[in-house]
């Protein structure tokens, strides 16, 4: 068993990882083995109701790492639907272990899990799935 790498961002600029988006969540994702995540703890610049952290920020901390498992995959996609369980509020302030899994790698599409956690509680869930396509797309 190797120790996790970190991975690179999507772009710098990226809404979820870009280290020079200053309003995006700047996560700094490792792949260990067959799972991606990172530590992160949401904002004021991305606070909901007070103290809390906005549903919409969750969703897309969910959908930026769950597009990292590509590298696990080995192959390009976007994301066709993204759901997401919220199953308690996320607080300000407190680190949240992202952590994303391929469920199923079919033919033209890849079915993802993910998970955020505090202290290994979990706080929210998602399913998404991700098409195939080849890089002339970007």
């Amino acid at each position: 068993m190797s120790a996790p790498s970190r991975l690179p961002a999507h772009s710098p600029s990226c809404m979820g990882c870009g280290p020079e988006n200053a309003s995006g969540l700047q996560l700094e994702v490792y792949r260990d083995e067959d799972r991606v995540f990172a530590d992160h703890s949401f904002t004021e610049k991305h606070s909901g109701g007070p103290g809390l952290a906005h549903g919409g920020a969750i969703s897309a901390a969910c959908d930026d790492i769950m597009g990292f498992t590509l590298w696990i995959a080995g192959t390009p996609a976007v994301t066709r639907t993204l759901t997401v369980k919220y199953r308690r509020p996320v607080p300000l302030h407190v680190p949240v272990r992202l952590t994303a899994w391929i469920d199923e790698d079919a033919d033209h599409t890849l079915h993802i899990g993910a998970s955020g956690t505090v202290e290994g509680e979990t706080y929210f869930s998602a399913t998404s799935e991700f098409v195939k396509v080849d890089l002339t797309h970007f």
